[in-house]
């Protein structure tokens, strides 16, 4: 027997594969999100508001998160109206701005999930890293076209 047909091959990515693994960190990122009595909308959304150069219009901010979670602008808007409810963001003039305490969620829900992505993604060669990188930048690329295509 020579050593490719002793070595099994690796298995093939595709969609279901990918769903699945975005799931399973999703979960861990949703646990830790629970204890602090937040949702995962409401950190990508407060998440857009803290790592933006500028302070963002509640329009701009909503783009963003659309671009992010292809969630329904109501549904959105929404989930600003529980932030600023939360006291994590706050109307000032015409723009959302993260608060202190917005950040220091964020801090503790980035502190909390650290090691945890460390055992998650630790080990992982840097090539294969890259590969995945190039593969899932293209299937978000592709997948936004169809997307666009569909709502046209």
């Amino acid at each position: 027997m020579t050593a490719s047909a002793s070595t099994p091959a690796a298995p093939v990515a595709n969609a279901r594969d990918l769903a699945l693994a975005h799931y399973a960190a999703r979960g861990v990122l949703e646990t830790v999100l629970t204890r602090h009595g937040a949702t995962f909308q409401q950190q990508v959304a407060l998440r857009a508001a803290v790592t933006s150069d500028t302070p963002k219009t509640p329009e701009d901010l909503l783009t963003q998160v659309q671009e992010s979670l292809k969630a329904d602008p109501a549904d959105i808007r929404a989930t600003f109206d529980e932030l600023r409810a939360k006291r994590l963001l706050v109307a000032d003039g015409v723009h959302l701005r993260p608060t202190n305490a917005g950040r220091e969620l964020l801090a503790a829900v980035g502190a909390e999930t650290a090691p945890v992505s460390a055992r998650i993604w630790g080990g992982i060669p840097a090539e294969d890293l890259a590969a995945a990188g190039r593969v899932l930048a293209l299937v978000t690329e592709r997948a936004n076209a169809e997307l666009a295509e569909l709502n046209a």
